[in-house]
């Protein structure tokens, strides 16, 4: 066997960098994980500083050599995905200006109005597939030209979060199509930059990087990069995936009716498509996948894990995930009258607005902390069958298996909770690490040992272990049948709220 045997993959999120080495046949050799946090100078506001990243990168990339006992020697080729829709800016020494606006940074509304009237509403959704709503990168980039000049004036390219990390190991900018997608600057169809909206909104055509496909190698490893994290210089680096296309390939969801779930941060339920497809009204995210010749649609619920995380850290910060949600095991369905609202950081799908609120309805005093961690179980699970429901009627093709990932995946009581409201089985792969593991895969294809992607994935992903939906399902009909009336009720309080 060649000596280079492994694939590294790196999942750039918003609270760490995790790294995975990954043998031909799938086999996990590592993982490992550095974290840090993102600042939030103003309400709604969400940055990180770059720098971040990169160390992270580099510390995890080290440890996972360390700790698997791996030469350099043995990594054939990097992948890269992680956290979309983050602006990175550059000056023309290749520094950063300023840190970067994530994903979940909610500043931008007025931007947002401002293109859909230049470029017309219809039209720029039948360009991109989208609207263009407060968290992607468009209108992060005429906030910065509208409210930092000086900044605006110094910058010469643009990258997103994950791409800033091949950059630091390449010194190459690019951006793969998936994550170019989702900046909503893209035509949808021909999978690059969109000339007309981008002449549009008056931005500099040289301020965009170049795009590429998933597999395709952007560069290798510079010197200056393999002194900072211990990897040999030379090895090819793919353009990789934003981290939904990338956890989408690390579970095989890369055909029309495999669709994957992810329950991280934020909750998503994505379904590829053999060509361009639409939701007429923008409420689901029309991507490039990161598979050749791919697309897909994509619903967002912004807090999933995410809710669960903040309840803990401000109501029992000592406790452990499995203590917190062991307390909402014994509470039956419906957590007794108490619904969670779960728009702690505005919302998405089905409801693209910024000023959706976080809520709890129906507290009484018989409810305590077990009923709160259930409400807030069960209302992402009613807002993950939101999302579902509306990528069911939209794709081309009936969805017939839904594998998922990410952090809250780990509860079996949180899985068993999804798969009775969404009524479908729920299966896991033999890895959680979705996003690092589907950026390995995509540098599997670049090494040559695979032809295509979905090759790649018949080859490497395995399917462990399915929950199906249990004898709950029914009781969980009333109880999201007033989840589902709550955000209309209370729809016009939320913006009377944004206002105060």
């Amino acid at each position: 066997m060649n000596d280079a045997d492994l694939v590294l993959g790196l999942d750039v999120s918003t609270t760490a960098t995790k790294a995975i080495l990954i043998a031909s046949d799938g086999s996990v050799l590592g993982v490992a994980s550095s974290e840090y946090d993102f600042e939030s100078p103003q309400p709604l506001w969400a940055e990180q500083d770059p720098a971040l990243w990169w160390t992270a990168a580099c510390e995890s990339i080290a440890t996972i050599m360390r700790d698997a006992d791996v030469s350099a020697e043995r990594i054939a080729a990097i992948g890269a995905a992680g956290q979309m829709h983050g602006l990175v800016l550059l000056d023309e020494d290749e520094e950063v200006v300023r840190p970067a606006i994530l994903w979940n940074d909610q500043r931008t509304q007025t931007q947002c109005d401002a293109i859909h009237e230049t470029v017309g509403r219809e039209r720029f959704i039948s360009i991109t597939g989208n609207v263009a709503l407060t968290g992607f990168t468009a209108p992060k980039l005429l906030w910065v030209r509208d409210h930092e000049p000086e900044v605006w004036a110094r910058a010469r390219h643009m990258l997103l979060p994950k791409d800033y990390v091949r950059f630091m190991l390449t010194g190459e900018h690019a951006l793969d199509v998936a994550d170019g997608a989702g900046t909503v600057l893209f035509d949808l169809k021909t999978r690059t930059w969109s000339p007309e909206v981008a002449e549009a909104l008056g931005l500099d055509s040289g301020l965009l990087p170049r795009t590429v496909e998933g597999p395709e190698v952007v560069g290798v490893v510079s010197e200056q990069a393999a002194v900072a994290t211990g990897l040999r210089p030379g090895i090819p680096v793919v353009g990789g995936a934003g981290d939904q296309a990338g956890n989408a390939v690390g579970v095989g969801a890369v055909v029309p009716g495999i669709a994957a779930m992810s329950v991280g941060t934020s909750g998503v339920v994505f379904a590829p498509t053999a060509g361009p497809a639409v939701e007429p009204d923008g409420r689901l995210h029309a991507f490039c996948h990161a598979v050749p010749g791919t697309w897909h649609l994509m619903g967002v619920t912004l807090s999933a894990a995410g809710s669960l995380k903040w309840l803990r850290d401000e109501v029992a910060p000592d406790a452990s995930w499995d203590e917190l949600t062991a307390l909402a095991e014994p509470i039956p369905p419906g957590a007794e009258g108490l619904v969670f609202l779960p728009y702690l950081s505005g919302e998405r799908t089905p409801y693209p607005d910024p000023h959706a609120r976080a809520a709890f309805v129906g507290l009484t005093v018989r409810h305590g902390l077990g009923h709160m961690v259930r409400a807030v179980l069960e209302g992402v699970a009613f807002s993950l069958r939101d999302v579902f429901e509306l990528v069911s009627k939209t794709a081309p093709d009936p969805l017939r298996e839904l594998r998922a990932s990410g952090g809250g995946t780990n509860s079996p009581l949180w899985r068993q909770i999804i798969a009775d409201v969404l009524g479908a089985p729920i299966s896991l792969t033999r890895t959680a690490e979705g996003v690092a593991t589907g950026a390995a895969i995509l540098a599997a294809v670049a090494a040559g040992w695979y032809p295509t992607v979905e090759a790649a994935c018949e080859a490497m992903v395995e399917v462990t272990d399915t929950t199906e939906p249990g004898s709950n399902a029914g009781a969980y009909e009333k109880a999201y049948a007033v989840y589902r009336s709550l955000y209309p009720a209370l729809k016009d309080t939320f913006a009377d709220l944004a206002a105060v």
